[in-house]
This record gives structure tokens, sequence and C-alpha cells, in this order.
């Protein structure tokens, strides 16, 4: 994924010997990391399978970045039983991997925690905010999130990272954010006519990876492991990040402000002629059963004891995820 790829480019720079765990397949998808892949070890095997993790993995492992997940939320509803498996299992086999290497010295462990696990909770969110996920995802992180506590009160080095939504030109398009900078470039090269969304209101605390992954790096150089929230502390709606990409690629967009929320649409701004299509639809097949409306992350004891804060604003973020398909799909079109 997006975070893997970053935080291997991170650490090659830093001069660790990096080993990266995939997943076996026909057709693996490398190409986050192709650029770098000569000088990193790749492992294949399951995190979900223990025996395999303890016949692949080398000995002797300083740093643990546990980064694996079923991360779609939207997708969690519908696999529920996959997504614990690999969320919960997952993390387990992932702990007993660590420990496995406590005769050698200490393995610090990093695990990738999320802002999912608040839910409800009102915002800001810290590190003392009440857990209340909303979804089958949430809920199994929240249970790797607490195993991870465990490890650490057994004596393993575990640190959890509740990282709130960050994005950048490499996050799957399965997520809104790339779903709506691809789209918006096919719609600005005409290769495509609308982007439609779900619920547009909904409002997150969104960031750069490439900052998120040096927050990592930073946990696991603590001499006492703990948990920190990551965040830019600035909330932005789904709206209003679909309004930056439109404007970055030069189209301005109006709302159509006469219809319902869950009938919203869009169409370009100053251009509206009767039955003119749209290029934004709302559909309610984009709504989550449970949705999370506000998370807005608090990263104080980060920036305190990490020395760690964000360097990516939102509108530069977008800018960057906007272009980088903009050239992508012009390269298509070459080829």
């Amino acid at each position: 994924g997006q975070d893997g790829s970053y935080l291997a480019e991170f650490l090659l720079n830093k001069g660790y010997e990096v080993h990266g765990l995939i997943r076996h397949s026909s057709t693996p998808n490398t190409s986050r990391i192709d650029h770098i892949k000569k000088d990193l070890r790749l492992i294949k095997g399951d995190i979900t399978d223990l025996s395999s993790l303890f016949d692949t993995a080398p000995t002797r492992l300083d740093e643990i970045y546990h980064l694996a997940a079923q991360s779609d939320v939207g997708q969690s509803f519908i696999s529920q039983a996959h997504t614990r498996m690999t969320n919960i299992e997952g993390t387990a086999n992932i702990i007993e991997l660590a420990n496995r290497d406590l005769g050698w010295g200490e393995s610090k462990l990093y695990n990738a925690a999320t802002s999912e696990m608040f839910g409800s909770s009102q915002p800001p969110q810290n590190e003392d905010t009440p857990f209340h996920p909303c979804s089958p995802y949430g809920v199994s992180k929240l249970a790797a999130y607490w195993s991870t506590v465990h490890a650490r009160e057994a004596g393993l080095h575990a640190s959890s990272g509740i990282l709130f939504n960050h994005e950048s030109p490499r996050r799957g398009e399965n997520f809104v954010t790339r779903k709506t900078t691809k789209a918006v470039a096919r719609i600005k090269l005409g290769l495509q006519d609308k982007l439609v969304l779900g619920n547009l209101d909904a409002r997150r605390d969104w960031g750069h990876a490439k900052d998120y992954v040096e927050a990592m790096w930073l946990m696991l150089q603590q001499e006492k492991p703990d948990d920190y929230v990551i965040s830019t502390g600035v909330s932005t709606t789904v709206r209003q990040f679909c309004e930056m990409a439109f404007e970055t690629a030069g189209i301005p967009i109006e709302w159509d402000k006469g219809q319902p929320k869950h009938l919203e649409r869009a169409y370009l701004k100053k251009r509206r002629r009767p039955g003119e299509p749209r290029v934004v639809q709302v559909s309610s097949d984009f709504y989550r059963p449970l949705e999370v409306n506000y998370l807005k992350g608090d990263s104080a004891k980060a920036r305190k004891v990490l020395g760690w804060k964000p360097s990516v604003g939102i509108r530069t973020l977008v800018k960057e995820m906007v272009e980088a398909d903009l050239e992508a799909e012009k390269g298509c079109q070459c080829r």
C-alpha cells in the first residue's frame, strides 16, 4: 500500500536493511515499490498463517512495522469474517513474531491503528477519547489495538499509531480521495462524464502519507513505547475536497441547491444550461450502513513527545494528487 512504499523509501534513506512481506499472488502488484524493488528484500507470506510467518521471516528483526490490513471500511460490512481474520488474527501473529526475537534482543513493534476506532466520539479526538467504532473495520482494529497494549504490558516494546486519514498519489482508487482526484483528471481530459459520491458532508482529518510514516519511525525511536494520535488537526468535508480537486484542474463547479442532500449534484460553474449533464452526483449506494460523520484529531502528544508535525496542508495534498492523476491518465492515452 501507500504507507508501506513511503515507509520503505524512508527507511532505505536512513540506511536500513528493509525486508517486506507481500502476499502470494499469481499477479502481484508491486507498482508502488518498483523504483526501489532492487534495494528491498521481499518475502512472500500471509500474516494470517503463523507458521508461514515463522518459516519465512528473518530472525533478529530490530523494528517491525505492522501495516497489513483489510482497510476498506465499506468492504468490511460485506466481508466481515475476512476483516476479522486479517486485522485481529493477523495482528496476533505479528505480535508472536515480535516475541520470537526477544531471545536475541529487543524487537520493537509498530502497530497501525486508526481513527475509525473513535467512530461517533466527539471531536477533537486524542489518546484519552473513548473508543466507539461504527464499522466492522473499526471494531477489528480496536481489537488489534488492545492486543498491542497487552503485548506492551507483557514486556514488548510495542506502540500503536492512531492514524487519521492520510492520502497521497499512491492511495488506492477505492478510497474517496483518490477516487475523486482520478475522476477529476479523467473529466478534465474528456475520458469520463461524472463523479459519483456518497455522503458529501462527512468530515475527515486528511494528511499526507509521507508525513505519517515519519511518525511511525519516531515512535520506535523512543525509549518507552506508547500510543500516539497522528493527525493534522484540520477537518475537511468530502464536498470541500471535491471542490478543491475540480478547482485544481481548472473546472470550477457549483452545486444544485434545490435538491435534498441524498440527491445533490454539481454542474460546471458559469456554464450551466438547461439539460446540461452533471459532473458530480450523489448516490445512496456509496453511503455506509453506519456513517462516521466527523473526525478531527488532536496530535498534541505526538508533537510534544516525538517532535513530529505535519508538513503538507490539505490544498497542497489535493493539488499533488490531481496533478499526479492527470499525468497518469495522459500517459495511458499515449500508450
